[in-house]
Order: C-alpha cells, then structure tokens, then sequence
C-alpha cells in the first residue's frame, strides 16, 4: 500500500538476465504498475509480457470485483506496455489515457490505437478521479518521445515513469544510488537537458512521494534523491576522486596504471577507482566516469588506434554526453604510440572537458622515465 488509496500491484522479475539486452541486472528487475481508488479508479501502467498473467491477477485481486475506468499509460517500452490490450479486453469499458505520441506507438506495436477507448492528455492537462485531481505532464525524451508523467494533488504523489528508475527487484535489499546511477547514466543520461526541463515544469509541486516504473517507491528524504538526479541530468561530478580506466595486452599498461593509482593515494586523492575494460561491467565504468570529477584513460596502440574496449567506452561516454571533467592519458605502443593522440580525437566533439598537460607514453614496457612521467601526471590530476 503506499497509501490509503494508492495500492502497488506490480511484479519481480528474476528470470531477466540483460535488461534491453544489454545491462547486467543480477537482483533482477520490478516491473512496476499502481491502482487509485475514488469515484473513479485508474490503474498506472502494465508490466513485461512475461508477467501479463501474474499482473492481470494482481490488479483483480486488489480491485475485489471493482471495475477499473481508466488505464493511464506513462510510457510505451513493452517492459511497461506490453499488456495493454490484455486489460482492455478484461475491462471493457476502460478507458485509455496516454499522449497522442503514444496511441501513435501503441498501433505501431499492437496494430490498434483504441479509438473511441482513448483520452489524449496533453502538457498540463487534468483528470478528476474524485477527489484525487491527476495532472499530466509531457517529459519527451525522458527517456522516450512519448512519456509522460501525473501527479495526483490529493495525496502529492508523483508518477514519474521511468526516472528516478533503478535496476533490481523489490524483494532485494540493496543500496539505491549505486542501481539508480547506473541505470540512469546507462538509459537516460544523454538525455540530461531534458530531465531539466521536465524538472522546471514540476517546480513548485508540493511532492511526498515519487512512484517510478522500476525500483522501489520512494517516500522519505527526497530532496536526497532529487538532489542526485539534478546532478546527474547537469552532467555535474557527484563526488571528487579520480577513475581509471584502462586496457593492458601484456600487463604493462596495467603496471602503469597500478603505479600512478599508488601515486595518487599516496598523495591523498580522496577516492580512486580502477576499472580494467576487458573485464568490468561497461555499464558500471560508464556510472563511475560520470561519479567523479577526473578521470584518466589508459590503452594501447591497436590496429593503429585504440583497444577495441576503449573504444567502445569512450563512445559510450561520448554518446551520453560527458562533460564538466578533468581527462588524463596513459598510452602504449611498441612502436608507433598513438594512442593518447586517437584518444583525444574521439572528444572532438565534446564541450567542457579540460586535459591534463602530461602525457603518459610507454614504449613497450614502464621504465624510469616513465615512472618520472606518472609522478607528473598524478601531480597535476592531485
């Protein structure tokens, strides 16, 4: 229950392996979907088609022979979407409430766009359910064109779809904010101009509660989690500390990135992280590069560029929009480095980024100089 008249009736999934195929979710996920009872009642949102059954008994055991008259649609990804029609056949005379981009979805995905069975709500349009008076408000591109989310006045409860979103099921105790980065940074964080902008048409909304489409519902200490996502959608470091990430073919790349980690906490870096690309969750070094305020890069020449996971992290990064950070370089080439140079290149395009002067290139293998070079390097990232 998450209040007297708002009830939960979503479900866990711990069969999901990659979710969007892509993210590791070893807690699983939560498909989330809610009920509110007035004079009119309005379910928020389906679930996975995995779990249209389990759902469909959910909402009739928690509506106890009551007849729903509306389905408020938030957002069109089938983890969401995927049981419409299975709703609307069990309830006939509901009523679907969704903005006009998404009844133009819902008849690419089902064939069908309920005419006749529709309400299209526009930015600042209401519903009256009662006493409970829902709001809604369009958010494009937070992180689809057609999502929208409601606010229900009466108990200043905000739906919000997919933000404030995070990996995991329910039934899993475990930290909010790592799950909630990760999924933010790897879902919606290119799309930070938006999310602001969906921030300035809730300002001044007296909220008590967020109810996100994944993860838990969230009801105490909000401006922590508000806080968190402002940061997050500025592209804003959320904590000082230096992240490297690297490739190493031989192990030697990998001894220079030991050494300068050893350097900077030894000058007392407040965090360092490593993150070795071959065999970390990308996604995670991905959260980590937006966690801190710098970050150093370090690989080898390759095909006469980069390693191909370097590559693939830096467009990640890039694709995201990364920004507002110190970058440092550590390349290595036997014969012909040039990796700090193709590096670089791949942030051509990227605004707000400021290098460090120092360069760190290994020739084959660490030496003296390059120890010397790493100390530099440490120097100026401290």
């Amino acid at each position: 229950m998450i209040t007297e008249d708002i009830k939960y009736i979503g479900v866990n999934d711990h069969e999901i392996d990659l979710f969007e195929g892509q993210y590791d979710v070893p807690n699983g996920m939560a498909y989330n979907s809610y009920i509110i009872f007035d004079e009119k009642i309005a379910v928020f949102d389906t679930v996975d088609k995995k779990f249209g059954d389990k759902w469909l008994c959910n909402v009739k055991e928690t509506l106890d022979g009551k007849n729903p008259d509306y389905l408020i649609v938030s957002h069109m990804e089938p983890d969401h979407s995927a049981n419409i029609d299975k709703f609307l056949l069990a309830f006939p005379k509901a009523e679907v409430v969704a903005t006009g981009q998404a009844f133009s979805m819902m008849e690419r995905f089902f064939g069908e766009n309920y005419e006749g069975r529709r309400i299209i709500a526009n930015n600042g349009d209401s519903l009256s359910l009662g006493k409970h008076n829902l709001t809604f408000y369009t958010a494009p591109m937070v992180h689809w064109p057609e999502v929208m989310v409601t606010y229900d006045s009466f108990d200043k409860v905000l739906f919000s779809a997919d933000a404030f979103g995070k990996f995991g099921a329910l039934d899993i105790e475990e930290d909010w904010a790592c799950e909630a980065r990760r999924y933010y940074f790897g879902i919606v964080g290119k799309y930070g101009k938006q999310v602001q902008m969906l921030f300035e048409k809730l300002d001044g909304l007296d909220i008590k509660t967020i109810c996100p489409l994944h993860g838990p519902v969230l009801s105490e200490n909000l401006g922590y989690y508000l806080g968190l996502y402002d940061t997050w959608s500025k592209y804003l470091p959320e904590e000082k500390g230096v992240v490297i990430c690297y490739t190493s073919v031989y192990g030697n790349t990998k001894k220079a990135v030991e050494l300068l980690a050893a350097e900077l906490r030894e000058k007392g870096c407040p965090k360092v992280t490593i993150n070795d690309l071959a065999r970390c969750d990308m996604a995670e070094a991905i959260e980590d590069a937006f966690r801190y305020d710098k970050i150093v890069l370090a690989t080898t020449t390759y095909n006469s560029e980069i390693f191909p996971f370097m590559h693939e992290f830096i467009t990640g990064l890039v694709e995201r929009g990364f920004k507002k950070r110190k970058v440092g370089f550590i390349e290595n080439g036997s014969w012909a480095p040039q990796a700090a140079k193709y590096m670089r290149k791949m942030f051509e395009k990227t605004i707000g980024l400021e290098y460090c002067n120092t360069v760190v290139t290994i020739l084959s293998a660490v030496n003296c100089e390059t120890e010397e070079k790493i100390s530099e390097l440490a120097k100026e990232l401290i």
